[in-house]
């Protein structure tokens, strides 16, 4: 006769219990992992519905500029905008399918886009007479003829009297370039020149600039869009210099840069070939993407065949020399807040006769031999 040993109390309860423990953890990690994954989704989702709404606003608001500023037919310019936003408010507010409306909103930018890109720009307008004639650079082997260069003899700011001159150069005198970082405002932007020595009181000053129509003022939201052809100003310093300093009332400072003197040639000869090709071809400025600092640039990473690193600081071009000085470009033996105090050049501009302006300005300059 089979026997069973009567189940105890402890056995009852540790069974069930243990069955219990053992499925409740992964019953209740698999809930958490479906309710963590919606919420993860609906995260990324909310976040890309944000920044695609960013960049619509974006495109949309430049378009709309575009029109404004850019058709240059009375009225139809402020139609054109009016019409442009009012499509754009149709479209969203009338037509439910999300999808159509952005291939819509996009349709109607790349419309916009392709007319803007399409604007010729010109050398034949009524210009201002400090950038009326424009400058071009006969290279023959190791001599450099520069036509038209600027020599503006100003009484103010508005009242000068405009000269140019001819004058021919030798590739083997260059001894280096150097960087003008010039602020009229916000410490953020600050307006660039280069420029390149021959030897004492011989240098040629480049300043990549708006040419600007009668009547037309710089404007920097106007900068963005197609109403600025893009001019080379070929330079004395006396001109280029003095009018910020002693004029202008900026604030401008000098860097010596750290080249070899088959870069400072090449940079030389590219910046010379850029205004050649302005004269023979127009070309239009952008506060954005082709300006006095975007410029520099390409010069630069052309004639050293390899892109620089990018930098946010490129586009706020106002920490220009904070970078150069990061990257060893300009002189390293003083603390960058004790470089940038010395470099500050208007009172020795202010004072220095035009007899031998370019060496009295670099005086005490720092990375000076």
């Amino acid at each position: 006769m089979m026997q069973f040993e009567p189940e105890t109390h402890s056995q009852k309860e540790s069974g069930p219990s243990n069955e219990a423990n053992g499925a409740a953890p992964a019953a209740v990690s698999h809930v958490l992992r479906v309710e963590k994954r919606p919420k993860r989704f609906a995260f990324l989702r909310s976040v890309g519905i944000v920044v695609l709404g960013m960049v619509l606003f974006g495109i949309s608001a430049w378009a709309s500029g575009a029109l404004f500023f850019d058709v240059h037919i009375p009225y139809l310019n402020i139609l054109l905008f009016w019409g442009y936003l009012l499509t754009l408010s149709v479209i969203w507010f009338k037509i439910k399918r999300r999808l159509l409306a952005l291939g819509l909103t996009l349709a109607c930018f790349g419309a916009v886009l392709t007319w803007w890109l399409l604007i010729p720009p010109s050398n034949n307008r009524n210009w201002q007479p400090d950038v009326a004639v424009l400058p071009f650079a006969d290279i023959q082997g190791k001599r450099v003829t520069l036509h038209n260069i600027r020599y503006c003899k100003y009484r103010s700011e508005t009242d000068y009297k405009v000269e140019h001159y001819d004058k021919t150069f030798d590739l083997n005198k260059l001894r280096g370039v150097d960087l003008y970082l010039v602020y009229w405002g916000s410490p953020l932007i600050a307006h660039t020149m280069a420029s390149f020595e021959f030897g004492d009181d011989d240098n040629v000053c480049i300043s990549i600039e708006t040419r600007k129509e009668k009547g037309e003022n710089y404007s920097a939201l106007r900068g963005f869009f197609r109403q600025f052809e893009l001019t080379y100003v070929i330079a004395d310093e006396r001109d280029l210099v003095r009018l910020r300093t002693n004029f202008r009332k900026e604030d401008v400072y000098l860097y010596r840069i750290r080249s070899s003197p088959e870069g400072t040639r090449a940079l030389f000869l590219d910046y010379l070939r850029g205004a050649n090709e302005l004269y023979q071809h127009p070309q239009w400025y952008n506060a954005l993407t082709d300006n006095c600092t975007t410029n520099i640039r390409v010069h630069a990473d052309r004639v050293r065949g390899h892109r620089t690193p990018l930098d946010w600081r490129v586009i706020v071009n106002g920490y220009s020399d904070e970078i150069l000085y990061e990257r060893g470009r300009i002189d390293t033996s003083l603390s960058f807040p004790e470089l940038k105090k010395r470099s500050l050049i208007n009172e020795r501009a202010r004072e220095a006769s035009e007899a031998n302006f370019s060496q009295l300005i670099r005086q005490g300059l720092p990375g000076t031999n």
